[in-house]
């Protein structure tokens, strides 16, 4: 199944003279994603941050934890391309260079075993049910026994859409694409514990957003 381009309702904007990319979303998050991370995963390893976006995550997360590997993962080249640009000028040196990755596809879990952490970013409304599950599949494939997948983003809460802001932000996202849109909590829960992982952490984050962490055991 091919991946979906992000919908223009997503909040992407240009790229400077430097190839920098700036997603206003993730420069909003980052800091609470951030914290987030240093009270839940482990603080060594290896950690692989799939659809990676601008880069603006990746540096925040390995600036915050220099003990962890970051593999930073994006299907778009111009994202990539960001995404070493940031590394580049923050000058981290547990960043690897960005690689392809169609994070909806199957089979790249078994290439990238062996992660202590596997982190997803504001990705999961973006997609299908049937590419979520893939995904969700695969990233459990890709962790070590005791590692933790961490999902971020806007979600239904109990079939619900708990704000209006929300339920214009899914309205929106239906309309370009009726197959996206905000997935249920409890269906994604369902999806992490059929792929063999068990919920660790239910976190309420700002601007209604939510994680699910789920570990390997």
């Amino acid at each position: 199944m091919p991946y979906r381009h992000i919908p223009s309702v997503a909040g992407y904007a240009g790229e400077d003279k430097g190839g920098k990319q700036f997603a206003p979303a993730a420069d909003r998050n980052r800091k609470a994603l951030t914290e987030l991370l240093a009270d839940i995963a482990p603080q060594t390893g290896a950690a692989l941050e799939l659809a990676s976006g601008t880069g603006q995550h990746v540096v925040s997360f390995a600036a915050r934890f220099p003990g962890l590997t970051w593999q930073p993962t994006e299907i778009d080249a111009g994202r990539r391309a960001s995404i070493d640009v940031y590394v580049h000028e923050e000058g981290l040196k547990n960043v690897a260079p960005s690689v392809a990755l169609d994070a909806t596809g199957a089979g790249w879990g078994a290439v990238h075993a062996g992660k202590a952490l596997v982190v997803l970013v504001n990705l999961l409304h973006l997609i299908s049910d049937a590419e979520a599950r893939t995904l969700i599949a695969e990233a459990a494939r890709a962790l070590a026994p005791g590692g933790l997948f961490v999902i971020y983003g806007p979600f239904l809460r109990g079939g619900e859409l708990t704000s209006e802001g929300d339920a214009e932000f899914h309205a929106a996202l239906q309309a370009q694409d009726p197959e996206t849109g905000y997935k249920d909590d409890f269906d994604v829960m369902d999806m992490l514990q059929a792929a063999g992982l068990e919920m660790a952490h239910i976190v309420e984050m700002p601007a209604n957003n939510l994680v699910l962490a789920a570990r390997l055991p």
